[in-house]
């Protein structure tokens, strides 16, 4: 009975320890990932204190600009964050893909010069294809106070005027000066 006993208490005991190793190595992911966080809030507020803009300025800024937003405090840091509406285009396979394969090249070339110059002017701020081979295309956020203005740049696309893409544009709300990672 007492080796049983202490088979069972042998048990109990490595099973506590077993748990307990579980619990702070979850516990210290969910700490690493909470500074990383952390850093990068503080990275986003340091870099826009060093263009010189405080939260006040550059809401009036963007508004001044016809923007829509708004702005929270992060219970965790006490920043503010500022909340922008952009505009995010999906293009989709369009009706008229009978092109030749010349043609269709041309025309992709034209297609990511447009894109590169709506970068460069500073309407839209990333664009890329999906990895699959679905009616949706790929996507381009534009960086414009207004839907309209949205959905006229993206329709200036050699893809779109030739048939090969259409457009379906959407507003989609992102905190404001926030890298992608």
């Amino acid at each position: 009975m007492k080796t049983r006993s202490l088979w069972i208490l042998l048990l109990l005991t490595a099973l506590v320890f077993s748990c307990k190793k579980d619990y702070e190595q979850k516990h210290d992911k969910a700490h690493k990932e909470h500074k990383i966080k952390d850093h990068q809030k503080r990275k986003h507020n340091k870099e826009r204190k060093r263009k010189g803009k405080s939260t006040a300025q550059l809401k009036k800024e963007l508004a001044d600009k016809g923007f829509q937003i708004f702005d929270y405090v992060d219970p965790k840091t006490g920043d503010t964050v500022i909340m922008q509406q952009y505009f995010m285009a999906f293009l989709k396979r369009g009706p008229e893909r009978s092109q030749d394969s010349l043609e269709a090249a041309k025309i992709q070339e034209a297609h990511l010069n447009h894109l590169g110059e709506m970068y460069d002017k500073g309407y839209a701020d990333i664009s890329g294809p999906f990895g699959d081979d679905q009616d949706v295309r790929g996507i381009t956020i534009y960086n414009v106070p207004t839907l309209e203005m949205a959905d006229s740049l993206a329709n200036m696309d050699p893809a779109v005027k030739a048939g090969r893409l259409v457009i379906e544009v959407r507003p989609w709300w992102a905190a404001k000066g926030f890298p992608l990672r």
